[in-house]
């Protein structure tokens, strides 16, 4: 049985000293090992601290109560489950920490955001502290950890592992020198897809940053042979996961009238100025999926590459949820474009949420299609 759109967007609450931590799907932090291993791990020190990769809140919840304690996060499904506990916290990308203004800083190494979205949070954890702060740091050795350990102690000075849970360390830093500045954050490359030139532009930790993916590429061609050349023209369109923009940015030009949902908030700035710079106009919500949308909002086209994997492992919550809100979305008659891998098995679920889908294009990845029938929800 699939996952429904109202099971992913259903919040849970955890009882939790002075009230409920709340998890729902596609929210990190929770049953992680890293952020269990950081839980146990933490202890207050000093009056205010910085969770610079939260989550839901899991890993530094034991200073709840203990300091002051704020959290910045990018992903709109963990900020949801963040603002319904009760926890401080505000979307930004970990560079916008005030500097100097902590006495502790908690970091669970985003490893799967790659070495330049790392690289730039560890800079910004030790700007944040104030000279003689501590910094706890959490992550897999098996993903980096004793390469990032090391660039912290670079930047900090001393530190050592305190704690090891199978491949999960915690090491608790201290900050003994003065931190450099951010490394350069914005990133652009050019691109040339079906013909026509673009140039995205990017932060750290966005997907598939400096190329445009083949699997997107491919959708872009599926699309472009079932629909012709001027098959988007005057259509509304979306995006769900759009990214940087690899999608995005050909419909807009091809004329669709796009709405892009994405759930990490860097994503999001990376697409809307590669909007800008391309002169073109697309509307961009940062979204937990569709929870964005006004409620009776339809689409005649939607597309998606959807995400499938949440810290290395096959996670399919969120593919889901994207197959159950385009089926909710499209217009009567409106068609939904997929690109997966093809050992993903998305045929089932859109046969039982469709009644029927085409398979488009097969290389590398497949293209799936499938059709809302007139009056059918």
């Amino acid at each position: 049985m699939s996952l429904t759109l109202e099971a992913y967007h259903r919040l849970t609450p955890l009882p939790r000293e002075g009230g409920f931590l709340y998890v729902k799907s596609g929210a990190r932090g929770y049953r992680d090992p890293v952020y269990e291993a950081l839980q146990k791990a933490v202890a207050p020190f000093g009056e205010r601290a910085l969770d610079l990769n939260p989550g839901v809140g899991w890993g530094s919840l034991p200073l709840e109560g203990r300091m002051a304690v704020e959290r910045l996060e990018t992903s709109r499904a963990a900020f949801r489950c963040l603002e319904r506990s009760g926890l401080k916290a505000r979307l930004a990308p970990p560079w916008e920490a005030e500097e100097g203004a902590y006495d502790l800083v908690v970091l669970a190494l985003p490893a799967g955001r790659g070495s330049a979205y790392v690289e730039a949070a560890l800079v910004a954890a030790a700007r944040a502290l104030r000279l003689g702060g501590r910094v706890y740091l959490a992550g897999d050795k098996n993903k980096g950890f004793a390469r990032y350990f090391k660039e912290a102690q670079a930047l900090l000075g001393y530190g050592e592992v305190i704690r090891r849970e199978g491949p999960v360390r915690v090491a608790l830093l201290e900050k003994e020198k003065e931190a450099p500045p951010l490394p350069l954050l914005w990133r652009s490359f050019r691109a040339e897809l079906l013909g026509e030139a673009f140039t995205f532009h990017h932060l750290p930790g966005v997907f598939s940053a400096g190329k445009v993916d083949p699997a997107s590429l491919l959708l872009l061609q599926a699309l472009r042979q079932a629909l012709g050349p001027e098959g988007v023209r005057g259509k509304r369109v979306l995006d769900l996961g759009a990214g940087y923009g690899a999608l995005t940015l050909p419909l807009a030009r091809w004329g669709g009238e796009v709405t892009a949902v994405e759930d990490d908030l860097v994503s999001v700035l990376s697409l809307e100025r590669s909007l800008a710079e391309n002169r073109l106009r697309a509307r961009v919500l940062h979204s937990d999926v569709d929870e964005a949308l006004t409620e009776g909002e339809r689409f005649d086209i939607i597309v998606t590459n959807p995400p499938f994997h949440v810290g290395g492992a096959v996670i399919l919550d969120v593919a889901q949820a994207f197959v159950e809100a385009a089926a909710a979305r499209l217009a009567p008659g409106g068609g939904f474009f997929l690109v997966a891998n093809p050992f993903l098995k998305y045929e089932p679920l859109l046969e039982e949420r469709f009644g029927a889908f085409k398979t488009l294009l097969v290389r590398e990845y497949k293209v799936l299609y499938a059709q809302k029938e007139g009056g059918r929800r």
